[in-house]
């Protein structure tokens, strides 16, 4: 279909956008085949260096060389694009067909031939990633439910041994935050039954409405009279658990250094202490015992004494699990 040549400024725009960089200057005969090709707009040599000239008097950063001209400067580079791409592909909350939209569209932002460098987007199925569609619909409707300060009800699932989502339980929620942490969202919401805050994996959650309830205001929930604390909240609970975050102490060889800081951030306290470090932190007792299960060769809690004693049980029925089945 013909289209009016007052178009051709707009598509020189694009043309320059998708077929140009450094490595691939056009000349003013390749935008106006590109122009015949792409858009059936018939102009002549003269008139695409007119074009040419508005688009950089309009701030286009246009630059021309004896082989051509092309656009220098995109919204993004590609480095960045590849950056948040590969953040796309790492995402284990974005299911697999939002993931290959997503790739999609910041694939777009570039020229046609970034897409030769992102091969990963052509394997985006082998990713370890959600099947829940629901998942930006959900994003929408905690947004809005924020917004209007409205209570929110949904179905909350858990995987089956067909590794499928079932629904677990029904809840009512006021809904106060939506928090990415170890590669899921999250949804931070007091349960209006058991009036405890919860975190919901929003990839978890399905059949969400808004109700006509008004939520509880967030500062009258015990332990948030302040607001939200982020930096202590996402040391606190590494693992999500919605227990009241304790002083925890414990032994620890250097060599998980660098896990602590990663999980419990840059405010524990460490100390040398033998061959090893002495550190105080604070967390959910609960994350800190799967966290110290985790790490058994290399840490021990020394308080509180009742964690301390839930590992050591944890770990002695593990071992007794485990000569029995060397007996059998």
């Amino acid at each position: 279909m013909l289209e009016p040549k007052k178009l051709a400024l707009l598509r020189i725009a694009q043309i320059l956008h998708k077929y140009s960089d450094e490595a691939h200057p056009l000349k003013q005969e390749d935008i106006a085949a590109y122009l015949s090709r792409d858009y059936d707009i018939e102009i002549e040599r003269k008139a695409v260096g007119r074009n040419l000239s508005l688009l950089k008097e309009a701030g286009y950063e246009i630059i021309a060389t004896r082989n051509g001209c092309y656009l220098e400067k995109r919204e993004f580079e590609d480095a960045e694009l590849k950056l948040l791409i590969d953040g796309v592909l790492c995402s284990k909350h974005i299911s697999p067909h939002h993931s290959k939209q997503l790739i999609e569209k910041l694939a777009a932002l570039s020229n046609a031939y970034f897409r030769s460098h992102i091969k990963n987007i052509y394997t985006v199925n082998d990713w370890n990633k959600t099947q829940n569609y629901d998942l930006f619909l959900n994003i929408e409707l905690v947004d809005e439910a924020i917004e209007t300060e409205k209570q929110i009800t949904f179905s909350y699932n858990k995987f089956g041994a067909d590794k499928k989502l079932h629904k677990s339980a029904t809840h009512f929620a006021s809904p106060y935050q939506m928090i990415l942490h170890n590669q899921h969202y999250y949804l931070m919401a007091l349960n209006e039954k058991w009036k405890n805050m919860g975190y919901y994996r929003l990839d978890k959650i399905t059949e969400m409405q808004i109700t006509d309830r008004p939520l509880t205001p967030l500062r009258t929930v015990d332990g948030f009279e302040n607001g939200i604390n982020y930096k202590n909240f996402s040391a606190a609970l590494p693992y999500m658990f919605t227990d009241t975050p304790e002083q925890i102490e414990l032994l620890a060889d250097n060599s998980v250094v660098d896990q602590l800081v990663d999980w419990f951030g840059y405010d524990i306290q460490i100390a040398p202490q033998g061959d090893g470090i002495r550190v105080q932190l604070k967390s959910s007792p609960n994350a800190m015992t799967y966290w110290a299960l985790q790490f058994a060769e290399h840490v021990e809690i020394l308080s509180p004494v009742y964690l301390r004693d839930k590992v050591r049980t944890i770990l002695e029925n593990a071992y007794k699990k485990l000569l029995v089945a060397k007996i059998n």
